[in-house]
């Protein structure tokens, strides 16, 4: 078959889900119109047939040999915002499945380079297409973020882990500003100290605490620090 006409089979097969079949395809299709634009379409569609066929690995491999071979490519948005939808879906770490598992032995690997690729994607093509939906996911995952790091703390908090406690809540005060999960974290840090007798940090953390959330229900409730396994929160 000639690279169009392989090119129009691979898309069939796609336009069906037929994603084990067309991902051949399209890998005879980029060997036989080897640097043509063609050749890099196939590329990308490849990448995108691996990721609706549950094979993400695959999926980025094939982004990133394209993203390094093609960097003048006018498919290069795609591929990078590409890159970072799977990285999105792949494992968003406490919003990612309702499970039992532990949120302490979770990690953020996949959302973090998520946010790393959609960065790079607005920073180098702030007038994409694809830029705007990119922002709002980037949004999304710092606040995914920064409430895993306080649902850690809560986890070392139950325990009677204070120190680690401490630990994961001021990455969450230091690290991500200006989202919902600081109320909290502050929280824990009050808590935490008060727990090991450090008194001038404790009351350091509640004058913060005051004085950027001065209606906090934690603080005129007199809570305390929400130690229910992370799944129960949905």
């Amino acid at each position: 078959m000639s690279p169009n006409r392989l090119y129009a089979e691979a898309k069939d097969e796609m336009n069906s889900s037929q994603w084990d079949k067309a991902i051949p395809l399209l890998e005879k299709l980029e060997a036989r119109a080897a640097g043509t634009p063609l050749a890099q379409q196939a590329q990308v569609d490849k990448a995108y047939a691996y990721y609706k066929s549950a094979e993400p690995a695959q999926a980025l491999a094939t982004l990133d040999r394209f993203i390094k071979l093609n960097p003048a490519s006018p498919a290069l948005d795609y591929a990078i915002y590409l890159k970072g939808i799977i990285n999105f879906n792949d494992d968003l770490g406490v919003l990612s499945s309702i499970t039992r598992q532990d949120l302490a032995e979770r990690d953020q690997k996949a959302a973090k380079e998520s946010y790393e690729a959609f960065k790079e994607l607005v920073t180098r093509f702030p007038d994409s297409k694809y830029t705007p939906d990119a922002r709002q996911r980037m949004n999304y995952i710092v606040g995914s973020l920064a409430q895993y790091e306080v649902y850690v703390a809560r986890y070392y908090y139950k325990r009677g882990a204070y120190l680690a406690a401490i630990n994961r809540a001021q990455i969450a005060v230091t690290d991500y500003r200006d989202v919902p999960a600081v109320e909290e974290a502050l929280f824990i840090l009050y808590k935490s100290y008060d727990a090991l007798g450090m008194e001038q940090l404790r009351d350091d953390t509640k004058r913060v605490m005051e004085k950027t959330f001065p209606q906090s229900d934690y603080l005129l409730k007199g809570g305390k620090p929400n130690t229910d396994p992370w799944w129960k929160i949905w």
